[in-house]
């Protein structure tokens, strides 16, 4: 009996499973670092909202984290109150491409929020 046959056909099978469990690794680090990159984002925009008036300062300083490729895909929203110990919050939300294109393609919102005492 000749088993070169059957190793084949079973690498044959083995193969896909492996390589769809190596891209869904990858694509959840992905997602992963994209969820950091986005609540250290938010942070920054909360800080510079907190010690300054001006909002586009705090967004400018949100999209500075992200770079320009994510910075791009972004969407910054700050809320800061002219009131001294109120919370200035800030919410950068980020539209992910899943990159599995036979999945379809799909997109996913990740969000990040962060919130400071306006201090002037």
């Amino acid at each position: 009996m000749n088993d070169r046959g059957s190793a084949a056909v079973e690498f044959a099978l083995v193969v896909p499973l492996v390589l769809l469990a190596l891209l869904a690794i990858v694509e959840t680090a992905l997602i992963a670092r994209a969820q950091i990159q986005v609540v250290m984002a938010a942070r920054e925009g909360a800080r510079e909202a907190a010690t300054h008036p001006d909002v586009d300062r705090a967004v400018d300083a949100a999209r500075g984290v992200l770079g320009p490729d994510m910075a791009a895909q972004a969407t910054v929203t700050v809320r800061r109150p002219d009131i001294v110990g109120e919370s200035a919050r800030v919410v950068v939300t980020l539209r992910h491409r899943i990159a599995a294109s036979f999945l379809g393609g799909f997109n996913i919102d990740i969000e990040g929020r962060a919130a400071m005492r306006v201090e002037r």
